[in-house]
């Protein structure tokens, strides 16, 4: 068990670990600041049913998989030399690798199956961007409002806070970092190693290589 998926298992771990430090530490903010304007704190189970909560976590989730789905997509045409992460150059050097067992059901089905499962992985980070999109401007309206409730100001209605700058500042600020980390990583693996990453070329691999 341990050995077939301990990547995964360490990554639910810290996943649930800092998504419930999130969940406390946001709960204890949100009470704050309720308390700076009179109101009464909220219990944790109430807070995560709020804005303040989804639209933090959802935000960031957000990114990711937008990260992740456009990485997948611009790997398949685009190239960088040397790179770890980049396909080969030359597609002659390409050598799929296929382990002996059965395929997967849709490429034994064929047809538009086998296509739609081709490009299954794009799909499904790009359909988790825009669900995690979607909750993320909901739980931001939801919070923007409470905030508004507060401070006795009008209350937006969901578009006008969609088309808004706050609305956006907040996405822009997560979609960039996440596209500077994949430039860090395609650029730095050009010039360093991790050993027995696979993440990595080889230690002993020349700049020059592409590909792992």
């Amino acid at each position: 068990m341990w050995r077939r998926n301990g990547l995964s298992i360490v990554l639910v771990v810290l996943t649930v670990l800092f998504l419930s430090a999130q969940a406390v530490t946001g709960w204890n903010v949100h009470n704050e600041e309720l308390a700076q304007h009179g109101q009464a704190a909220l219990g944790f189970g109430t807070y995560l049913t709020t804005g303040h909560f989804s639209s933090a976590t959802f935000e960031n989730w957000e990114s990711e998989f937008l990260q992740m789905g456009m990485y997948v997509l611009l790997t398949v045409r685009l190239r960088q030399r040397g790179s770890a992460e980049s396909r080969p150059l030359d597609p002659s050097e390409e050598k799929p690798k296929l382990d002996a067992g059965p395929a997967p059901w849709p490429v034994r089905q064929g047809g538009m199956w086998k296509k739609i499962y081709g490009h299954s992985l794009a799909i499904a980070f790009l359909s988790l961007f825009a669900i995690s999109f979607a909750l993320h401007a909901l739980g931001s309206w939801r919070a923007r409002c409470d905030e508004a409730r507060l401070e006795n100001l009008p209350v937006p209605d969901f578009l006008e806070h969609l088309f808004s700058s706050d609305f956006w500042f907040e996405s822009m600020q997560n979609w960039q970092s996440e596209f500077l980390a994949v430039l860090a990583l395609v650029v730095l693996t050009i010039f360093l190693r991790q050993k027995d990453s696979p993440q990595s070329k080889a230690v002993e691999a020349p700049h020059a290589q592409t590909g792992d």
